[in-house]
């Protein structure tokens, strides 16, 4: 069994437990969750079987898009609403739409984020949540990360009151903490604020729409038809340059042999994707690191 099923998670399971229980589900040892998502937090998890556990890497690295909302007027421990209340502070200012319409694409582009103390970033080589619920506080490495569009959902033209809540759907790149971003909005308020709802709504290619809960896996394994719910690989790496190849080189790229660099395709802006004349996905190449005119496998996804 080899491919992408794409979970809806629900809320109040970790990521691990939803590889944990797809392992259980489908008989397979070979499962792995293509980047985490907070218990509270539902929505698109791509969940790679079989084979396709080789590309984890190359989805954990996809635009992802969320639907969120913010409540300005408390911070939490957790940066969302599941934790205990920081600071309060009541709301004083109405804000127009342009108001907040400014706020969100002041938040646009490239921005330097702050881990939160409840996140599975690793600090000398334990996980941060771990420090957290010792009480300890540690110094976090700062991160660049892209917010590439923020709208906002929201029809009214007027926001006021003790606090202030707004949704908003934010395209952004790996590493992104949404919680911390609900937090910078309220930051650049100059009030206290938090994530009160979240949902991951796309990964890469996959959106709701290609997404099964639980029971409708349990239903595809009980009627025999799970495998025509997994993508396969090539899918899940759309967003990837592809370089079709005939038999005689696919023979060499199934042996992992490195190649000239090739003219129709950019290796040096990324990995590329080798595919053969029947459109199957052979192998994942790169630059190579010393040898700028060759280029390196660094995934063979064939036997």
């Amino acid at each position: 069994m080899d491919g992408v099923l794409v979970l809806h998670k629900p809320k109040g399971m970790t990521s691990h437990d939803c590889v944990f229980k797809v392992r259980k589900l489908l008989h397979t040892k070979k499962v792995g969750h293509t980047g985490t998502l907070d218990p509270d937090v539902t929505g698109v998890l791509p969940i790679c079987i079989g084979r396709a556990t080789k590309i984890v890497e190359y989805l954990t690295g996809a635009t992802k898009i969320y639907e969120g909302e913010v409540t300005i007027g408390f911070s939490t421990t957790t940066e969302d609403k599941s934790g205990e209340i920081v600071e309060q502070k009541k709301v004083t200012e109405t804000y127009t739409r342009e108001d907040i319409l400014r706020l969100l694409q002041s938040l646009t582009g490239e921005i330097e984020q702050t881990p939160p103390m409840y996140s599975a970033v690793k600090v000398n080589g334990v996980r941060l949540y771990e420090y957290a619920r010792k009480g300890i506080e540690i110094e976090r490495p700062s991160r660049r990360v892209t917010i590439y569009k923020c709208e906002l959902l929201d029809e009214r033209t007027e926001f006021k009151g003790e606090t202030i809540s707004f949704r908003f759907r934010a395209a952004c790149s790996k590493g992104t903490y949404i919680r911390t971003l609900a937090v910078m909005m309220g930051e650049k308020l100059g009030y206290p604020a938090h994530m009160s709802d979240l949902k991951r709504t796309g990964s890469g290619q996959f959106t709701l729409d290609d997404c099964l809960t639980f029971e409708e896996i349990a239903k595809a394994v009980e009627d025999g038809t799970i495998q025509s719910h997994l993508y396969p690989i090539e899918r899940a790496l759309f967003h990837l340059p592809k370089l079709t190849i005939n038999d005689t080189l696919a023979m060499k790229v199934k042996n992992g042999a490195l190649l000239p660099c090739p003219t129709d395709v950019d290796v040096s802006q990324g990995p590329i994707l080798m595919m053969n004349e029947s459109g199957q996905c052979l192998a994942i190449y790169a630059q190579h690191p010393s040898k700028q005119h060759l280029i390196k496998p660094t995934k063979v996804l064939v036997i």
